[in-house]
C-alpha cells in the first residue's frame, strides 16, 4: 500500500511510495502529526542518483518488521536533498557536529519542533563496520524518548544553538589584495599530490571551482598574474582525470567522484552538476593553453549531457544512478572476454589493449575500469602513427565499445530540472557555444534559458524544480545567482538583449527577497517556511555557494550597469570572507575567483556592428579566442538594441565598419575596427 509519498514530483521520494514505511514528505502535515502524537521524527535525506541510499532503502525501510518499529514510534519523513538544499545543509550540519562526518543518506532523529538530537549516515540492518543496527538504534531512542526525554531535548536545544552560530556565522572585514591570491594559489601547490593529481586523499574529488581558480591566476594581467605554476597544477590535474576511470572514456561525461586516489575507480554515478562545472574547466584549459585534450573533454562531456541528460523541452537532467541491474557500476565495466569480442581485429585489440592495460584480472572486482595506461605520444611512438592518428583510431574504437554498451540496462535517471544546476550547464554550454562556434552548444543554451524562464519563473518568481509539467519548491539563492550568470553568459554568446534584461529582472528579485541585514543574503527567500535557523551557508561544497555565486553576479552586472551600490554589495561580502579564504582555499574556491574578478583589471567591452558582417565575425573570434576572466561584453547592432546593457549605449560604430571599444578603470580606449589592433587593447595591462 502506496504512503504518503505518493503524490510527489521527485524520483528519489517516489522511489520510496511503496514502502511499508509510513512515510511524509517535508512539510506541516508530518509537523503537525509529531507534535499532536508526542512523536519524535526520524528524517531521512538522500538524493536518487545515491549507492548508499538503495542499500538502506533495500535492507530497512522494504523490512517489513523494521518499518512497523518506524511507524509505532516515529514520525518518518524523506526529503530529497536535490529538492530541499535547506533542509539538507541545517540537518547535515547537525549529523557533522554529532558524528564529525557528514554524508548521504543522511539519518536525523528530531524533536517534534525540528531539534536534531542524534544522527549519522547509512545505518546497516545489522552490526557492521562498528555500528549499531538500525533496529538497535530505533529501539534505544523510542526508549530514551519515554524514559529520558529531557537529556534528548537539552541536546537539541544544544545543537539548535550551534547551527544559530555555525550557519550565520560573523566574520572580520579586511581589505583584499593581490597578495591574497598568492597566499591562496600557495597553500594549494603546497597541498597539491604531484603524483596522482588533484588535492586530499581517497576519496578524491575532482575540484573544478579550485581549477578555475588556477586558470584564472594565470591569464594574463597586471603582476601578479600569469602565474606559471597555477598553470602546471590546474593542467596536471586535468590530465590526471582525463585518463578514464572517474572520467568515461567511451561515453563522455565525469562520475561524482574517485574512490581511490589514482582517479580510478569511480562512484559511478554522474551528476550534473559536476558535468558542467568540469566542462567549463576544461574549456577554459584549451581556451588558454590550445592543447586539443582538453577541448575534447569539454566537447564530449557537452556531448553526453545532451545525448542522455536532456529533457525535449530543453532542460537538463539531475543525475544517472551509480546502479544497474542492483549492481554499482555495472553498465561501465568490462571483461577481458568481452573487449576481445568486440574488438575481433588483432590490430585494434593490441592497440586498445596497450592503451588501456585491459587484463583477464581486471583493476576492480575482476573487471576493468578504462583507464588510459599509455599517453598518446607513447602509443604513437610504439605503434608508428602520428598523434592525430591515436586520437582518430581512439575515437572508433570507443565508438565500436559505445556501441555494444547501450545493449546493456541502462542505470536510472533522475529526470528532474533544478534551476541551479541547469544555470551552472546553462554557461558551459554558452561559453562553449560562443568560444568554439558550435551552433548546437548555443541552441542548447538558448533552448535551456528559456526553458527555465518559462516553466520555473511563473508570476515574478524562480522556483527550484521541475519535473513532468510541475514546478515546485521556493527557489534557493543559488538559483538566482546561478541563473542570472548563466543568463550574462548566454548574452556574450548569442548577443540578445533579452538575455541581459533577465538577469537584470532576476538579480533585483535576488536582493529585494534575500538580503541578509548584516550583509550578504540568505539561501532561503523571505517568504520561506520557518526553519530552525535561516541558513546562510558561505562555503562552497560540490556546487558553489549561493554566496559566492551572488558576488560575482552582482559584480559582473555592475560592470555591464555602472550601478555601484551593487559593486559595493559585493566588496562588502568579499572582505568579510577574507580570513575564511585565506585559510581554507579549497573550500572557498569560488569566493576566489570573484575576488579575482573584484581585483581586476576588468575590461568592459563594446562590440557594435552588423551580426553578419565578416569584420564583426573577426572581433568576436579575437574576443573569445582565449580565457579571459577579467572581461565582460556587450554585443550589439549598430544602434544598440533596445534593451542593451548602459556599458554600449550612446556608442556608435566608426568608419563606417563593426567597431570594438575597451574601457578600463573609467577610461575608454579609441574606437577600433582592426581585430589586432583590438587583441593589443584587449591584452594591455595597466
Amino acid at each position: 500500500m502506496a504512503n504518503k509519498l505518493v503524490g510527489e514530483n521527485s524520483p528519489y521520494l517516489l522511489q520510496h511510495a511503496e514502502n511499508p514505511v509510513d512515510w511524509y514528505p517535508w512539510g506541516p502535515e508530518a509537523l503537525r502529526k509529531a507534535k499532536q502524537e508526542d512523536k519524535p521524527i526520524f528524517l531521512s535525506i538522500g538524493y536518487a542518483a545515491c549507492h548508499w541510499c538503495h542499500v538502506m532503502a533495500h535492507e530497512s525501510f522494504e523490512d517489513p518488521a523494521i518499518a512497523a518499529l518506524m511507524n509505532d514510534y516515529f514520525v518518518n519523513i524523506k526529503v530529497d536533498r536535490e529538492e530541499r538544499p535547506d533542509l539538507d545543509n541545517i540537518y547535515m550540519q547537525a549529523v557533522v557536529a554529532m558524528t564529525g562526518r557528514g554524508g548521504w543518506p543522511t539519518s536525523v532523529f528530531l524533536t517534534p519542533d525540528g531539534k536534531p538530537f542524534y544522527g549519522g549516515t547509512y545505518l546497516p540492518h545489522v552490526r557492521r563496520y562498528n555500528m549499531p543496527s538500525f533496529r538497535e538504534v530505533l529501539l534505544t531512542i523510542a526508549r530514551l524518548w519515554e524514559e529520558d526525554r529531557a537529556s534528548l531535548l537539552d541536546s537539541g536545544t544544544q545543537i539548535a544553538e550551534y547551527l544559530q552560530h555555525v550557519l550565520n556565522g560573523d566574520h572580520s572585514p579586511q581589505e583584499l589584495d593581490l597578495d591574497l591570491l598568492n597566499q591562496a594559489a600557495f597553500k594549494l601547490a603546497q597541498s597539491y599530490d604531484w603524483t596522482q593529481g588533484g588535492w586530499g586523499d581517497a576519496p578524491k574529488f575532482p575540484q573544478p571551482m579550485v581549477i578555475d581558480f588556477l586558470l584564472r591566476k594565470a591569464t594574463a594581467g597586471s603582476p601578479p598574474r600569469g602565474d606559471n605554476l597555477a598553470l602546471e597544477i590546474a593542467t596536471h590535474a586535468l590530465k590526471a582525470m582525463a585518463k578514464g576511470g572517474m572520467y568515461d572514456v567511451v561515453g563522455g561525461g565525469f562520475a561524482r567522484y574517485s574512490t581511490d586516489d589514482q582517479w580510478l575507480v569511480p562512484h559511478f554515478e554522474k551528476m550534473l552538476y559536476d558535468n558542467a562545472q568540469l566542462a567549463l574547466v576544461y574549456l577554459h584549459a584549451f581556451l588558454l593553453t590550445k592543447d586539443v585534450t582538453f577541448r575534447r573533454v569539454c566537447e564530449q562531456t557537452l556531448n553526453f549531457v545532451l545525448r542522455e541528460l536532456t529533457h525535449p523541452l530543453g532542460g537538463f537532467y539531475s543525475s544517472l544512478d551509480a546502479d544497474s541491474e542492483g549492481e554499482e557500476g555495472k553498465y561501465y565495466l568490462w571483461s577481458y572476454s568481452e573487449i576481445n569480442g568486440i574488438l575481433a581485429e588483432h590490430d585494434d585489440k593490441e592497440f586498445f589493449l596497450a592503451a588501456y592495460s585491459v587484463s583477464e584480472v581486471g583493476n576492480f572486482e575482476g573487471k576493468n575500469v578504462l583507464q588510459r595506461t599509455l599517453d598518446d605520444a607513447s602509443l604513437a611512438t610504439r605503434f608508428g602513427l602520428t598523434v592525430d592518428q591515436v586520437l582518430n583510431r581512439l575515437d572508433h574504437l570507443h565508438a565500436r565499445l559505445f556501441l555494444e554498451r547501450e545493449k546493456r540496462i541502462r542505470p536510472g535517471t533522475d529526470d528532474k530540472i533544478l534551476a541551479a544546476w541547469n544555470a551552472l550547464m546553462l554557461s558551459a554550454y554558452a561559453q562553449a557555444g560562443g568560444s568554439l562556434r558550435n551552433h548546437d552548444y548555443l541552441e542548447a543554451a538558448q533552448q535551456n534559458a528559456a526553458f527555465l524562464l518559462d516553466a520555473l519563473h511563473p508570476q515574478g518568481r524562480l522556483l527550484r524544480s521541475w519535473r513532468n509539467g510541475h514546478a515546485r519548491h521556493n527557489a534557493y539563492l543559488e538559483d538566482y545567482a546561478a541563473l542570472i550568470l548563466g543568463l550574462l553568459d548566454l548574452y556574450q554568446a548569442d548577443t540578445n538583449p533579452h538575455w541581459f534584461k533577465a538577469a537584470q529582472d532576476l538579480t533585483e528579485e535576488m536582493i529585494e527577497h534575500y538580503p541578509d541585514p548584516e550583509g550578504g543574503f540568505f539561501d532561503t527567500r523571505d517568504d520561506h517556511e520557518n526553519l530552525l535557523v535561516r541558513p546562510k551557508d558561505v562555503q562552497d561544497n560540490a556546487t558553489p555557494s549561493g554566496n559566492a555565486l551572488a558576488v560575482h553576479a552582482l559584480l559582473r552586472l555592475a560592470a555591464y550597469t555602472g550601478r555601484g551600490d551593487w559593486r559595493d554589495m559585493a566588496e562588502a561580502m568579499l572582505r568579510n570572507m577574507h580570513d575564511m579564504v585565506k585559510r581554507y582555499p579549497t573550500g572557498f574556491s569560488c569566493w576566489l575567483s570573484a575576488m579575482d574578478f573584484y581585483l581586476g583589471p576588468v575590461k568592459e567591452v563594446a562590440l557594435l556592428g552588423e551580426a553578419a558582417h565578416p569584420n564583426m565575425h573577426a572581433l568576436q573570434d579575437t574576443l573569445w579566442k582565449t580565457f579571459r576572466p577579467r572581461t565582460v561584453a556587450a554585443i550589439s547592432n549598430n544602434p544598440p538594441d533596445p534593451g542593451s546593457p548602459p556599458l554600449i549605449q550612446g556608442r556608435s560604430i566608426v568608419n563606417d565598419l563593426p567597431t570594438a571599444y575597451v574601457c578600463q578603470n573609467f577610461t575608454c580606449r579609441l574606437p577600433v575596427n582592426d581585430p589586432a589592433l583590438f587583441e593589443s587593447q584587449l591584452e594591455e595591462n595597466p
